[in-house]
């Protein structure tokens, strides 16, 4: 090989970077998202301490999916029919009102669980428009041949806050209280919204082509369930995720059956992420991967496997370990799903198919966590966990067996 191809492969983990505006963008968001990553440890806590209820938890989830579920197609529509830099700059803002109102509220000590559950719905309501045109947006900021790495240098972005988020929010708690974390999480916003400002990159081409519309709602929910890949990947995605998602119980695990504290709280949060991270590091080095669907399959097996042996742990460092499991397994599951999609979507349908999987991928764990609280307030936090992670290698058998399809699917 050649020096210039040798230089040429080592730049491509960053190479995405190299375009100003992608870059101006991944930085922004890279602050954002940790912001947002601490304000919902913050808002679990908060929770808690407020109702030391394990079904108050799972209603967090299910506040934020019922906006996700009602505005998320709309959002879709919108992405693909208006300048997303726009848009995004509106949402931005209103999230950034939303985290700032949280920390008023929490000031003048009349916050109250309602007020947590309505501003955690109105932020899900603002993010079901802000998903789909940020994830749109994304492909017209660098060339189709350095899309691949920006899509997982925007991954790992999402990754490393959800590493850091939770664990400053551990100490944030700890060292001065919940308001604080609402007051930085409002801070954060202003790191995307000057990127945006200062974006030259037009936000879409053709735009103005596309019309807000019932019927174009319809033709993005079409492709999607008419795609057979796209739907079988939805799905399992959802039930998996509904099955085995628990994180809401995590404060359960953290003050009563690891004894760790708030610190102790962080870093599990923050756990899931250092696996995907190492995780998502060794699916770049690996390349091109073959058998793409066996893959995929064993991954979400792997994923219910260590979540019922997290759920059996006592341990505080089995449990960190087997929660970096979780995040390993999610996060190659989560790749060769987002390569499927690419794989098979146009990119004028590019809004509306991921704001119909993103009803499904935000579904399946906050609906997950609602049954999770309601199944460990009948059993205990232990058993919905284990019970979750073993129904999640069920449905994987069941897949396997009924969709030989994505069994044998190679990605060629």
């Amino acid at each position: 090989m050649s020096s210039t191809a040798t230089s040429q492969t080592r730049l491509a983990p960053f190479v995405a970077l190299q375009h100003r505006d992608f870059g101006l963008i991944w930085v922004g968001q890279l602050i954002s998202l940790a912001g947002t990553q601490m304000q919902q440890v913050a808002i679990n806590w908060h929770i808690y301490i407020l109702t030391k209820s394990p079904v108050a938890l799972g209603f967090i989830g299910l506040t934020r999916v019922i906006p996700l579920i009602v505005f998320s197609l709309i959002g879709g529509v919108i992405a693909d029919a208006h300048d997303r830099r726009r848009v995004l700059i509106v949402t931005q803002s209103t999230m950034m009102f939303f985290a700032a109102l949280l920390g008023i509220l929490t000031m003048l000590e009349i916050i109250n669980a309602p007020l947590i559950y309505a501003l955690a719905a109105l932020t899900a309501a603002a993010s079901a428009f802000d998903a789909p045109a940020r994830q749109a947006l994304y492909p017209n900021l660098v060339p189709k041949e350095h899309l691949t790495n920006a899509i997982s240098l925007v991954n790992l972005a999402r990754q490393v806050a959800s590493i850091v988020g939770p664990m400053l929010a551990g100490f944030v708690i700890a060292a001065l209280n919940v308001e604080a974390v609402y007051w930085v999480n409002a801070l954060s916003f202003l790191a995307v919204l000057a990127a945006l400002v200062l974006m030259r990159t037009p936000a879409q081409q053709h735009l103005g082509e596309g019309r807000v519309s019932l019927d174009a709602m319809v033709e993005g929910i079409r492709f999607v369930f008419q795609a057979p890949m796209i739907r079988t990947t939805m799905l399992l995605d959802f039930l998996a995720t509904f099955f085995s998602s628990a994180t809401s119980l995590l404060p359960i695990f953290a003050s009563e059956i690891l004894n760790v504290g708030a610190q102790g709280l962080g870093l599990l949060y923050g756990a899931e992420s250092i696996g995907a991270v190492i995780a998502g590091a060794v699916m770049s080095l690996i390349g091109n991967i073959k058998r793409q669907g066996a893959i995929l399959l064993g991954a979400v097996a792997a994923y219910g496997a260590a979540t019922a042996l997290y759920g059996m742990s006592t341990i505080f460092i089995v449990s960190f370990v087997l929660l970096a499991l979780v995040g390993a397994a999610d996060t190659v599951s989560t790749i060769l799903r987002n390569t499927i999609r690419q794989l098979a979507t146009p990119d004028y349908l590019r809004g509306r198919m991921t704001s119909v999987t993103m009803i499904f991928f935000q579904g399946g764990p906050q609906l997950g966590n609602l049954e999770a609280g309601i199944v460990a307030a009948l059993f205990g936090a232990p058993f919905a966990v284990i019970s979750g992670g073993i129904a999640t290698i069920l449905l994987v058998l069941v897949t396997a067996w009924r969709v030989p399809e994505l069994r044998n699917y190679s990605g060629q």
